[in-house]
């Protein structure tokens, strides 16, 4: 949490829009106290005809517009700072966080719930991905806490078991899947193994553990593609699972290839590029859901795809300007088959991805829940792995959303299915924090 000493430093040395930083980190009492102290910085506003003046909506007095907004660092890096700080206070005594029941959302104490894998990894990957040196900083207990709680949660489930918990019902499981815990632990140990390279112990139990994980996810898989027991909206369940088994694959983990090649196939079903629209049967009827899922799925290859058109450019094979397009990718050496898929994966990658970005289609379910954060976090993440600066766009519009609701004490809440602050809280720190691990998010490929 902010100091006021920090909040003053910050208003002293940041000019301009930095006066948005003072005020929504101060603890400001009630709404009309508020609005009285900022009365002198919103005239400041207007008097400067600042467009898109995020002041102005803080304190109520318009309409939240992130047209004429852009990449606020400092504001971003205080929202940031105190999200991670208010992950940190609320982690539970055995080192995991908890999101709680799905039949009572009502509890949102952080401590007032078991905790759970899912929220557990979920929140070390946003504290590993805010740190560049996560064990070294002032999170490093934490992680290694939750590390822990990890490891013993996948080494002491029996390995006929599709998950690692015995725990059932909890608000990431009723919404994302039943098996999302190890899902999202296999992901938090795919992050988390280049950290503990140089521990040759710890580093071998976290290959164990995660190649357990592997292979449970694995078996989980549908006859269509995608992985069983998705909860209320399948289609987030089975990208997730595709990205843990892609970077598991990158990370040296024995994966499947018929499994990853049809976890892939049935993303890019999910949309069609001929009608521009996305199959949101899976997607509990949001396109945002099917949208963002699809696009971070079909990235790999994308962005695959990319690298060799530009090497044939390179090369002399194809002109400076050539599209990516099956023609072109068989010049530059693929098979017309292996051109075929890495075109259709490239086409499915922009549409969705463009698509995505659209202002009626992020508004998901019409509020905020922790599908909708989960969605734009897999938005991000597709549009940074293609490279380039495309994701800066998305990134203005993001940050400016996630800025305008984060609450008073640092925490995110969902509003409608996952509400729990912890698991909000946790995606919107790796949503803000999606620049920070651009270099291992682009490795992803």
């Amino acid at each position: 949490m902010l100091t006021k000493k920090l909040v003053v430093a910050a208003f002293v040395t940041i000019t301009g829009a930095s006066c948005i930083l003072l005020v929504a980190f101060t603890n400001a009492g009630d709404r009309s106290s508020f609005k009285t102290k900022t009365t002198q910085v919103v005239h400041s506003c207007v008097k400067h005809k600042e467009s898109g003046c995020v002041f102005r909506t803080l304190a109520g007095f318009e309409v939240f517009d992130t047209s004429g907004m852009v990449i606020n660092t400092p504001l971003i890096d205080a929202a940031l700072q105190r999200g991670v700080a208010w992950i940190l206070n609320a982690q539970q005594r055995d080192g995991g966080w908890g999101a709680g029941s799905h039949t009572r959302q009502n509890i949102k104490d952080p401590n007032a719930v078991p905790s759970d894998p899912a929220t557990t990894a979920l929140s070390a990957m946003a504290l590993i991905r805010s740190h560049e040196l996560p064990f070294q900083s002032e999170a490093g207990i934490s992680i290694k806490r939750a590390l822990d709680y990890l490891l013993e949660s996948v080494e002491s489930s029996p390995l006929q078991d599709a998950n690692i918990t015995r725990l059932t019902g909890t608000q990431p499981q009723s919404k994302l899947g039943r098996n999302i815990d190890v899902i999202l632990t296999s992901q938090l140990l795919t992050n988390i193994l280049p950290h503990v390279k140089q521990n040759q112990q710890l580093k071998k139990r976290v290959e164990d553990a995660l190649n357990k994980c592997v292979n449970k996810i694995q078996r989980g898989q549908d006859s269509d593609g995608s992985f069983k027991d998705g909860g209320w909206a399948p289609v987030l369940q089975s990208a997730l699972a595709n990205n843990a088994l892609e970077s598991a694959k990158d990370a040296g983990m024995k994966v499947n290839d018929s499994t990853l090649a049809r976890s892939r196939e049935y993303q890019k079903n999910n949309y069609d590029v001929k009608t521009n629209s996305a199959v949101t049967g899976k997607a509990a009827g949001v396109m945002l859901y099917s949208l963002s899922s699809t696009a971070r799925a079909s990235a790999k290859e994308a962005k695959q795809a990319v690298d060799k058109i530009e090497k044939a450019k390179k090369d002399g094979k194809l002109p400076p300007r050539a599209a990516v397009n099956e023609e072109n990718l068989v010049i530059a050496g693929y098979s017309k088959a292996e051109a075929q898929k890495f075109a259709t994966a490239y086409k499915v990658k922009r549409a969705a991805a463009d698509r995505a970005q659209n202002d009626e289609v992020m508004s998901g379910f019409g509020s905020n829940g922790g599908e909708e954060f989960l969605s734009y976090l897999m938005t991000g993440e597709s549009l940074v792995m293609e490279g380039g600066n495309d994701w800066e766009k998305w990134f203005e519009k993001m940050s400016a959303r996630l800025l305008q609701i984060q609450n008073n004490n640092g925490s995110w809440t969902g509003h409608h299915c996952i509400t729990s602050p912890v698991f909000c809280t946790a995606t919107c720190v790796l949503i803000l924090s999606v620049n920070k691990d651009m270099e291992f998010s682009i490795q992803q490929k």
